[in-house]
Formats: structure tokens, C-alpha cells, sequence
């Protein structure tokens, strides 16, 4: 019987990858583990708290309550269910709140990552027969801070630019270090500005979707500011790929739709849908990194990856889903 292990599994990410690991049949268990954080105001009139919808009807889901960082708890869950695949996607869920609460974030990137690996070592120390497969930590493209070249690959100079992309690369520093020495299989992610329905954390996709839902104006923050847009289910398909394709051991991907996107562009399609939605064009926040187009040639060669959902389809699927919930 095989088990996975994810940090972060109520969130939109790890939610979304325990379901496809149950429903494909690559485990036969998942244990989430979740602090239960909510870290979006919840009392503004649009906030929806969607985590118990999110693993609604799916089966074989364990949910234990606790922090990734905490030694006790996580050396006690991966000991008893010794899972062959650990996911690590517990954090803060944006780089605004990471840059506002610097402490509270690295507890995630930093201190959960090395606190996981090691009681992963222990465990695996003390017992021979534990067939451990894979650790796969969860990075971002916010690593590479501001892009220097038209396309970004997976090495290209990472030179983060605020506290939420040097963390994530802390978290991989720490990642290659311990897994190296130990001797663990590991795989990085570099997602790109994920979207899709039921996210709750107030992503740039999720504001301009739910304004041009409720009739009111948007404010697009750079007219050529652009993003690598990438729809959840892709993102979950490609990380799948990763962690269990003997090329994904000790590599870095980034898996992303592989087409940066203008904030324009998304705001243009929406119009297709909403005619009558308005937007102002504003000065882009400086502060933030200048990002765009991600290369996916490394996954797409040793992996097989390859982005099943353009931005175009993107946005009609989670305009349909969220009508729905």
C-alpha cells in the first residue's frame, strides 16, 4: 500500500494534488497535514472560505492538524504511515503576506523543510526496509526575481528580489543540502501564477476574476506586466510527472504553461465574458519583480510534461466551475 505525505493539503495546491493522487490510483492514502491558517481576511463581504468543499467526496483522505515545523507531530505521521511520496507545499500562499510577515514565512519555507527532511533521515536510518520514493519540495518562480532575458529556464541566475522568492530559495538550498548528503530523491517545483477555482488567497487571477464578476472596475497595475499563467490542473499533472519519473530524482523543473501573458491579455479575455467590464491601466508596483515567460523544455524533454490548458480555456473552465460552488 502506498502512501503520500502532504504539508499544506487543505490549501489550494496540495488540495487539488492529494484528489488526482487518489483518483489515479498513484497512492492509496493521503495524509494531509494543515495548520488550518486562513491568512486572507475573513471578514471582507467577498471573502469564501473554500477548504471544506475542496476534498468533498473523495475518499482514503487522512486530515491531521498541526505545523510542518513541528518536530513531535511530523516525526510521529511519517512514522506511522511511512509514506513513499512526501509533498511539501505548506506556506504562506503569496509573497505579499511573506514580505509583511517575514518570521511567520520562513517557519514554512525554511523551518518545515529542514524539519521534515530530518525526521525523514532518522526514520530512514532506523528502518532499512522504508522504501522512500521521492521529497518534493515547492518552490516558485519569484526565485528568479526580476527576468533578465526574454525566457527564463531552470538555470538562469536567481537573484530574488523580496523576502517571499528568497525563502522558497532558502527552502531549496536546504532541499539539495540535506537530500545530497543523506542521500534522499528529491524534486524541486517552480510554479508560475497558479489559478483555477476554489482558490481563495486573492492571486492577481482571482481579484480580476471575481470584480469582473461583481460588476466593478479593475485596476491593471502595468499594461505589459506579465505573468506565466498556469491552471491548477496543469500545474498538479506536471508535478505528478516530476515526482514519479526516475528523470524528476534531484532535479529542478519548472512547470508552468510555458507562455508569459500580459495582465491586459487576462483582463481582455475576461471581457469576452463580461462585455460591459471596465479597467484602468496604473503604474506597476516597483517593488515587485518584472516576470513573464518560463521555458518548460527541461520538464517537456525528461519528463513529458506538457500544458494541456491555454489561458483562453483556463479562464472559461474556472468561470464554469465557480458558478457551481
Amino acid at each position: 500500500m502506498k502512501n503520500a505525505f502532504i504539508t499544506g493539503g487543505l490549501g489550494f495546491i496540495g488540495s487539488e494534488l492529494a484528489k488526482y493522487l487518489i483518483k489515479n490510483k498513484i497512492v492509496n492514502k493521503c495524509i494531509i497535514l494543515d495548520n488550518f491558517g486562513s491568512f486572507i481576511n475573513p471578514l471582507k463581504s467577498n471573502f469564501k472560505d473554500y477548504r471544506q468543499q475542496r476534498l468533498d467526496n473523495v475518499k482514503n483522505i487522512l486530515i491531521e492538524r498541526g505545523d510542518a515545523s513541528n518536530e513531535q507531530i511530523v516525526l510521529k505521521l511519517l512514522q506511522k504511515y511511512k509514506p513513499e511520496y512526501i509533498y511539501h507545499t505548506a506556506a504562506l500562499p503569496l509573497a505579499k503576506i511573506d514580505n509583511l510577515n517575514a518570521k511567520e514565512a520562513s517557519i514554512g519555507s525554511v523551518d518545515a523543510t529542514r524539519n521534515i527532511l530530518e525526521s525523514l533521515v532518522f526514520i530512514k536510518n532506523n528502518n532499512k526496509k522504508y522504501n522512500f520514493k521521492r521529497f518534493v519540495y515547492f518552490s516558485s518562480s519569484m526565485i528568479y526575481g526580476d527576468f533578465k532575458t526574454k525566457i527564463i529556464n531552470e538555470s538562469s541566475n536567481t537573484n530574488p528580489k523580496e523576502i517571499y522568492g528568497t525563502l522558497k530559495l532558502a527552502g531549496e538550498v536546504i532541499t539539495k543540502g540535506i537530500s545530497n548528503y543523506y542521500n534522499i530523491p528529491y524534486t524541486i517545483i517552480r510554479p508560475s501564477a497558479v489559478y483555477g477555482p476554489k482558490d481563495m488567497n486573492q492571486r492577481v487571477s482571482q481579484i480580476f476574476i471575481n470584480k469582473a464578476i461583481a460588476g466593478t472596475n479593475i485596476n491593471i497595475h502595468g499594461k505589459d506586466e506579465k505573468l506565466d499563467f498556469t491552471y491548477i490542473e496543469d500545474l498538479v499533472r506536471g508535478v505528478i510527472l516530476a515526482s514519479t519519473k526516475k528523470n524528476g530524482i534531484n532535479n529542478t523543473f519548472n512547470i508552468t504553461n510555458g507562455r508569459g501573458r500580459s495582465l491586459l491579455e487576462f483582463v481582455t479575455i475576461l471581457k469576452k465574458h463580461f462585455p460591459n467590464l471596465k479597467y484602468k491601466l496604473k503604474s506597476r508596483d516597483k517593488f515587485r519583480p518584472k516576470r513573464g515567460t518560463l521555458s518548460i523544455q527541461k520538464a517537456k524533454k525528461l519528463i513529458g510534461y506538457k500544458p494541456m490548458i491555454s489561458l483562453e480555456e483556463g479562464i472559461s473552465k474556472y468561470l464554469k466551475l465557480i458558478k457551481k460552488i
